[in-house]
């Protein structure tokens, strides 16, 4: 059975407890600005990430943004240490010299001791992972590369504006440098069979992944036009998607970490599916299918 993150995280840090602080550094994506897409992708709604800690209007700076998250996890947790997590858009989307200044301003914040960058496959250049690679000899830093299926049909649908290949491609290029490499995937998307999100198990166990961050299908509100068409799409029940993912975990490489089995959405921003649960209740759920 594959291992919950976490366990990864007290490997990497046997000290100290870490916490990940989510954090907006203002990026957007290139199938937004028309570089190749406008729009997005069709179930994408960036605010649906922003956790329920950060009241900073968008667009404040980074320290403050990590300062804020550290006052309200040092409130629950003593002795903790904090990964800035570059989460909302493309966090690679820049020049070199600016994504330099925003990860080394992450890094200069006191209790922080990494970082783990969220990006797109299509937006790693030779010269960002010469940098990374850099990097990560001195700080913990992983890149999470969103993924989302392995079928190229369905990354027209949803309008990903990459291929599968290059999500390969530059998993492994970052793997090779020795950088923690993590893929989003997200099950249950417009047109896809059970058969479809098994073969996608299968071919990420054929790459050097540390992890999986695993995603139910959502229609949340300002994502289109999926949201405008609801019935188009088969949203899971809990119960089908515990079965669709203990499947997918079946499928999976043990030694391959799983970052998330679930997305938890703002209530007010979700259409479908309500499911009623918290992530810690859907775990146990999922927990027990997995022991039985």
């Amino acid at each position: 059975m594959n291992k919950d993150f976490s366990l990864y995280l007290r490997m990497r840090f046997p000290a100290y407890k870490v916490q990940k602080i989510s954090i907006d550094a203002g990026f957007t994506c290139p199938n937004r600005d028309g570089s190749k897409g406008v729009g997005g992708c069709i179930y994408c709604n960036n605010v649906t990430f922003v956790p329920t800690y950060i009241t900073s209007e968008k667009g404040t700076d980074i320290c403050s943004q990590l300062k804020e998250g550290i006052r309200f996890f040092s409130r629950k947790y003593k002795s903790l240490k904090y990964i800035a997590y570059f989460q909302a858009y493309t966090n690679t989307y820049a020049p070199l010299d600016i994504l330099r200044n925003l990860y080394e301003e992450a890094l200069s914040v006191d209790g922080v001791v990494g970082i783990i960058i969220g990006t797109r496959p299509d937006c790693v250049s030779e010269a960002i992972l010469d940098y990374i690679q850099g990097l990560s000899q001195r700080v913990f830093v992983m890149l999470e590369y969103g993924v989302e299926s392995a079928w190229d049909v369905t990354l027209r649908i949803i309008n990903r504006c990459h291929t599968y290949a290059e999500a390969e491609d530059a998993i492994r290029r970052t793997a090779a440098r020795k950088i923690p490499v993590g893929a989003h995937v997200i099950l249950g998307l417009p047109g896809e069979t059970l058969g479809m999100m098994l073969e996608t198990a299968d071919k990420l166990s054929e790459l050097p992944l540390t992890s999986v961050k695993l995603h139910q299908l959502q229609l949340v509100r300002g994502a289109t036009p999926i949201e405008d068409y609801p019935t188009s799409v088969k949203l899971f029940t809990v119960e089908e998607y515990l079965d669709v993912i203990t499947k997918f975990l079946s499928r999976l490489r043990d030694d391959i970490y799983i970052d998330r089995f679930v997305s938890q959405s703002l209530p007010e921003l979700v259409i479908a599916p309500d499911w009623g649960i918290k992530n810690h209740e859907f775990k146990a759920l999922l927990y027990k299918k997995l022991k039985q």
